[in-house]
Order: structure tokens, then C-alpha cells, then sequence
């Protein structure tokens, strides 16, 4: 039997009947790096009811998932992990999938999502994991914690690994409050406090 779900608080928008803002902001994602084939889901059927609002989110989130200096792997492996700690059905269901073409391995997904440290993942990973555990439990990371990872990623990707957890934070937020789920076909990460 299907894992329960709750149903969403806001109600999807038909793409036939939406205001001029709310078309310019599905023209604006579809016209990004996400490609014409997106759908108005998960964040997306959230922002649409504040259009101006995802206007601004979705330009950042294209910049942190598609432009920052962290290799493909290393985002997605961070989106992850944060999806995890804020237990974000639906952005577990879009970036397990994405993790796992970028080179996150199996074994390394299926410990996260158990919410056990990933210990045979690759060294950088586990230094990206301690610093988001750190991160998320202190609202700090200590000197040894942000040189090991700093050393991995210099400036740039530094300041960009941190912008991408605030990001997908927001979003996990967004998920969560409002509801959004994986399709009805799609099974849960996690169980749904109800």
C-alpha cells in the first residue's frame, strides 16, 4: 500500500488559465538551462502564485544548479543532503535521480537517505557532509571544517557550495510548508507525518 500523502495547500495553476506574470515566469524557466519540458510542479506550482517573487528564485536556482564553479557531482550531492535534513519529498524524488547521472554513487544515496553519514563516499563528498552537517546543526562551521573545505574548493566555490545550501534550504522550505509532493506514482523517500 502506497505510502499516505497530504494533499497540497495551494492549488496547481492550468497552464490555460494563468495571468500574463504568471506565463512570463513558466516562459523564464522554460527558456533557462531546465529546458522547455518543465512542468509547473514542485517549486514551480508554489512561485506561481507569487510570480514576481519566482521570477527572482528561479534565475537564482538556475545559477546554482547549472553555473556555479562546484562540479555537477558535488551540487547534486549538497542538494541531497540538504533534502534530507528538511526530509523535502519532492527534491528528493527531482535530484536523487540527477545525483546519481552526475556520479554520486548508489551506496552513497541510499545512506543519505537513510540519514546515516555516507561513509564509503569519495573524500571531497564527506568533507562537503561533514560542513553541511556542521552547518545545519551549529548555524557554524569551525576553522578545520571550512579549510578542509575550502582547500577542496578555493574561493569561488566556497561562497557558491554555501549559496547553493541557502537555496535549496528556501526550496526545501517551500516544499514542505505548501505541500508539494512526487507524483502519486512516485514512492516516498521518507514516511509523511500526517
Amino acid at each position: 500500500m502506497p505510502a499516505k500523502r497530504p494533499a497540497p495547500r495551494l492549488a496547481l495553476i492550468d497552464e490555460q488559465r494563468m495571468t500574463d506574470a504568471q506565463r512570463a515566469l513558466m516562459q523564464a524557466i522554460r527558456s533557462g538551462p531546465r529546458g522547455t519540458s518543465i512542468t509547473p510542479r514542485g517549486p514551480f506550482a508554489v512561485w506561481l502564485h507569487a510570480p514576481e517573487f519566482g521570477q527572482l528564485a528561479q534565475a537564482l536556482g538556475g545559477h546554482c544548479r547549472y553555473k556555479t564553479a562546484l562540479p555537477p557531482r558535488l551540487s547534486e550531492f549538497a542538494i541531497l543532503c540538504t533534502a534530507r535534513l528538511w526530509r523535502a519529498q519532492y527534491e528528493w524524488f527531482a535530484h536523487a535521480p540527477i545525483a546519481t547521472k552526475n556520479g554520486v554513487k548508489p551506496k552513497t544515496i541510499q545512506a543519505l537517505r537513510a540519514g546515516r553519514k555516507p561513509a564509503s563516499a569519495p573524500k571531497d563528498e564527506r568533507a562537503l557532509y561533514d560542513f553541511i552537517q556542521e552547518l545545519y546543526k551549529t548555524r557554524r562551521v569551525s576553522d578545520r571544517t571550512y579549510k578542509r573545505v575550502h582547500a577542496l574548493l578555493g574561493d569561488a566555490a566556497t561562497v557558491e557550495f554555501v549559496g547553493i545550501l541557502g537555496y535549496y534550504v528556501m526550496i526545501s522550505m517551500t516544499l514542505n510548508v505548501f505541500r508539494m509532493m512526487p507524483p502519486e506514482d512516485a514512492k516516498l523517500a521518507w514516511a509523511e507525518p500526517m
